[in-house]
């Protein structure tokens, strides 16, 4: 008996897993150590001569909490990570937080909306309840804007925290005022009237990426415009009645045999008034409704396009708040015709009537004195829904309303407010993308950089399918509408003087050192969120300080470009593709070198997670385990319809009767990891969870057994004796289980460079429950319990050393247990230091790969399966004992039968030398043949009651088998039944006759 102080390790480690005390310990003491630092292993200081790993984290919105994808992408990110460091780079993981503009603001005036005011209500002046409002979002942020990374640290996530940034902090925010106005002065950055999608709410535009479709039940009108020569008349079909308010032609397909006599006449637009023209387009869908449409180029963005074309004018009818305007907007490009209510025509020649609003699409506003009315009066103030009902009505009244039919649209939802969202046309800033910059050199757009970039091998994407992906959009892009109607963002740098000149400049002097004596003005709008997301590869780097002096050791030249962008498919567009331009653009960079696009979290069912819809699970629930009650809570609030309700609590607890149980972080890790396929979307099942608890549960329990027998005891590390053969005498087994291992490295390896986590955790999965723990554990049971003092030594030196090779291993994917138990295992193998995810990474090593060892074991184990298919087919429990008889391959048999006897829970092992004997033995028992060796577990039993069992059930079998192939030789079935049937017939038929064959066996053995 092992004296207990002679075992620290073990005494100090619970008799199960029990991860919540473990987790709470080395969370914060990593951090304390500071192993996130920057550099090699965690010192915080890189070696010129080391290799880089850089990686950033794609920014989580202040406002959020850790959802699903995130620690889905965090936990690739930080095993890639620990992977790196334990191998010796320079290694740095960069954390922030995006200021999240619309989203904060949201937040921000929903509280001030509770207290009964708005944020115009926070100063008596416009430009002081900005200040105070901006002052409130400051102040919200830093009490409530670090959830999301404290929910990091529970996930173990080992980023350098002295690096955290924010995108609003002065540091980054002087390198956003800084590339603006750079672009601005290589004429990149342009202010002018375009058509984007805009939040009435809000009051701002948004990007697409805040935008989604729903399928909506709505209408298709029938509507008839009159032929303005009163020769009869065109229908029209739209499924937005209001804006034909706002119509400047009719369009039809030019190949479209019905309307080409029509092209180029007039219609009357009904309730207006107007004449507007038939035109012909490739566009149109000849089979859509009635093959015709309106077309408003001011509220639809494809009408707009088909307006560019045609040199159509555009009229806009509603104001920003989406109602309909009290004073339309004309807006009129060159060479523009445009027929007024009363029948006069205007034409768009550059007269004084018109000024010049956009050099880069030639657009005129009409400034006129004398207004015409463009719009009927009684509409003029109401809501865009209001009006669509009054529109329809008054089309009814006076018979111009031909049909209404049923319709499902898709209708484009803010996802930020749930607002239908409208195309609208405003003055925004935009960037230039295919345009080349004022003086560069390379003579190449924003946009052709970094298509050049990607398509050079500079930038490769894992999947490369998402390549083509990458070039479809980047190959027909537009430009970018980087400003937003807020408070809360980086504010645009422009200041206007008192005739509406533009001053862009970095500060509010610099502006007035150029506009001598004028009163400036600054420009409200803030900047797109993702712009400053868009520089985060080298904001966070010290550019431009870092680019005049370069350096082996500085972070610019260390970790940019970084080595690898971990991302979801649905922001290809929006944040990848404009990091490789401005960071080509600005540096002559890329930002990183891979880009690893995974698959997005769906729940078990396959559907989007939503908190909406009630299917979400918290990540720190599946951690910490949350109760029944508190989850149908979290579950059932903030639905986006509350009367689904009922549902989702019948859904969620039928789902989880008991609530979710803690699995820990390591368990969810793990699972994260075996999920991570190249695959578009991950269905979570938590049940997988439960999978992996039990894993890390083996582990713990492996690692006591081999504490126990190791620990305290001589494991062979004395290298005075030299570590001979003698004094260390390995078993086959032993050498196969080292060999095993370089294997498992090895494959461990290459899944970690191909990003290839589910590769990676399977392997070691395999490895560590299969082969470790399911095989080597029990062999070296027995090598302990009957080896001679070498082989012990032999046996306990392979078992300590094999574990604490496990642990290095599995450590960047499950790196709290592993840290618990290496801190334990790593002083009894003899090795040095202080923690896990500092140490030395495993590297397979080629020549430990023994092929003799190897085949022993496969031998071995093809003899322990045979013994138990045998007892499986005499159904005897695994709990008895028999003895096991066997015939042929008598030396391995030997000399292997203490183990088989252990691992087959055999009584005995006899090895006969004559077949006689051995028939005579073995009487009437089943028989298995592996190799040269023939083996029966043998049984007393009842000859006459055996034969007439099996007798009976060769019968059934034999009838069975009578049934199967009546079915096949049924021509009728066999042209009716589907192939996955007929497969299934066919292997009944094979399974039946290869069980009658045996039964038949063993009867003529009973004779």
């Amino acid at each position: 008996m092992t004296d207990p102080a002679s075992q620290p390790g073990l005494q100090s480690l619970s008799k199960s897993f029990e991860p919540a005390a473990l987790e709470a310990h080395w969370g914060p003491e990593w951090e304390k150590r500071g192993y996130g630092m920057a550099g090699v292993r965690g010192t915080g200081v890189p070696q010129a001569d080391a290799p880089s790993f850089a990686i950033q984290l794609p920014p989580p919105n202040v406002t959020g909490t850790l959802h699903m994808g995130h620690a889905f992408n965090q936990t690739i990110m930080d095993s890639l990570t620990r992977y790196h460091r334990m191998r010796g780079f320079n290694t740095v993981w960069v954390p922030g937080t995006d200021h999240a503009g619309i989203a904060t603001q949201i937040v921000v005036e929903r509280q001030l909306q509770e207290q009964g005011i708005s944020r115009h209500d926070m100063g008596p002046t416009p430009p002081e309840a900005r200040k105070n409002f901006v002052a409130k979002v400051w102040e919200w942020k830093e009490h409530s804007g670090n959830t999301i990374t404290t929910q990091m640290r529970r996930m173990g996530d080992s980023v350098d925290w002295s690096r955290e940034y924010f995108t609003m902090d002065d540091k980054l925010s002087v390198v956003v005022t800084d590339t603006f106005v750079k672009l601005y002065e290589q004429g990149l950055i342009y202010r002018g009237k375009r058509l984007v999608n805009w939040d009435p709410r809000l009051q701002s535009a948004v990007s697409d990426l805040e935008v989604e479709n729903e399928e909506k039940d709505g209408s298709l009108w029938h509507i008839a415009y009159p032929l303005a020569d009163g020769s009869g008349q065109l229908v029209v079909a739209t499924t937005r009645p209001e804006t034909m308010l706002g119509d400047v032609a009719v369009m039809v397909h030019p190949e479209d045999e019905r309307y080409q006599h029509l092209i180029g006449k007039m219609v009357t637009l009904p309730l207006v008034g107007r004449e507007i023209p038939v035109i012909a387009d490739e566009y149109v869908d000849k089979a859509f409704g009635t093959g015709v449409v309106k077309v408003t180029p001011a509220h639809d963005q494809n009408d707009y396009a088909v307006g560019q074309r045609h040199k159509l004018p555009l009229v806009t009818i509603l104001e920003l708040d989406a109602t309909i305007s009290k004073a339309p907007l004309l807006s009129m490009p060159v060479g523009t015709k445009f027929y007024m209510p009363d029948g006069s025509l205007w034409s768009q020649g550059g007269d004084d009537q018109y000024k010049s609003h956009d050099e880069h699409g030639s657009l005129y506003n009409w400034i006129g004195e004398n207004r015409p009315d463009l719009m009927p009066e009684k509409y003029r103030g109401m809501d865009r829904f209001v009006a669509r009902k009054a529109v329809v009505a008054d089309l009814e009244a006076i018979g111009a309303l031909v049909e209404v039919k049923k319709h499902k649209l898709m209708v484009p939802i803010c996802t930020r407010t749930g607002q239908v969202v409208e195309p609208m046309l405003t003055d925004q800033w935009f960037v230039a993308m295919s345009k080349v910059g004022e003086g560069d050199a390379t003579g190449k757009s924003i946009a052709q950089k970094a298509i050049d970039a990607v398509a050079g091998g500079d930038v490769t994407f894992v999947p490369e399918n998402w390549v083509n992906t990458y070039n479809q959009w980047m190959n027909n892009i537009q430009d970018w509408c980087i400003s937003r109607q807020l408070w809360w963002g980086h504010q645009i740098p422009a200041w206007y003087d008192e005739d509406g000149n533009v001053i862009v400049a970095r500060s509010a002097a610099e502006a007035q050192a150029k506009a001598p004596g004028k009163t400036l003005r600054r420009d409200d709008d803030v900047l797109d969120t993702w712009y400053s997301s868009a520089l985060v590869p080298f904001s966070t780097m010290g550019w431009p300080d870092a680019v005049p002096e370069p350096s082996k050791t500085k972070d610019y030249d260390l970790y940019l470009p970084s080595s690898v962008l971990v991302t979801g498919y649905d922001i290809i567009f929006f944040w990848v593709a404009r990091m490789i331009m401005m960071t080509t653009h600005f540096t002559g960079r890329v930002p990183f070198k891979h880009v690893y696009i995974h698959g997005l979290v769906r729940d078990a069912q396959g559907k989007k997670m939503s908190k909406s819809e009630g299917n979400v699970l918290d990540p720190v629930d599946l951690i910490d385990g949350i109760a029944l009650e508190p989850l149908l809570g979290k579950r059932t609030t903030g639905l986006r319809r509350p009367e689904t309700a009922p549902t989702v609590r019948k859904n969620t607890q039928k789902e989880f009767p008991e609530g979710i149980p803690a699995y820990g972080a390591d368990a969810l890790r793990f699972t994260f990891a075996a999920l991570a396929s190249l695959g578009r979307s991950i269905n979570f099942d938590s049940k997988r969870c439960e999978g992996y608890r039990n894993f890390c549960n083996k582990l713990w329990n492996a690692s006591r057994f081999v504490l126990m027998n190791c620990e305290g005891q001589d494991c062979g590390l004395d290298t005075s004796h030299g570590c001979t053969e003698d004094y260390l005498h390995f078993s086959q087994c032993d050498r196969w289980i080292v060999s095993a291992l370089q294997k498992a490295e090895s494959d461990v390896a290459k899944g970690f460079a191909e990003y290839r986590l589910d590769n990676v955790a399977n392997t070691i999965y395999d490895f560590v429950w299969n082969e470790f723990c399911d095989w080597y554990l029990e062999i070296a049971k027995v090598q302990i319990q009957t080896g001679d003092a070498a082989q012990q030594r032999a046996t306990r030196r392979t078992l300590i050393r094999v574990l604490e090779a496990i642990l290095r291993l599995a450590h960047p994917v499950i790196p709290f247990i592993t840290e618990e138990l290496w801190q334990k295992v790593a002083p009894v193998a003899g090795l040095a230091g202080e923690s896990v995810s500092i140490a030395r990474y495993p590297e397979s090593q080629s020549e430990k790969i023994d092929q003799e060892a190897d085949a022993h074991v496969a031998r071995l184990k093809a003899l322990v399966d045979a013994c138990r298919t045998l007892r499986g087919e005499m159904n005897v429990s695994p709990a008895t004992r028999l003895p096991l008889y066997a015939l042929g391959d008598a030396e391995f048999l030997r000399t292997s039968a203490p183990v088989l006897q252990a691992l087959a829970k055999l009584s005995e092992v006899r090895v006969f030398d004559q077949e006689a004997a051995w028939q005579a033995a073995a009487q009437a028992a089943p028989v298995a043949v592996v190799g040269s060796a023939r083996l029966c577990l043998h049984m007393e039993i009842d000859v006459t009651a055996e034969r007439a069992r099996l007798t009976k059930e060769a019968a059934r079998i034999e009838g069975e088998l009578g049934k199967a192939r009546a079915k096949l030789a049924n021509e009728a079935f066999v042209a009716k039944a589907p192939a996955a049937v007929l497969d299934q017939e066919r292997r009944r038929m094979t399974d039946f006759t290869t069980t009658l064959d045996r039964l038949q066996e063993q009867l003529q053995r009973l004779g």
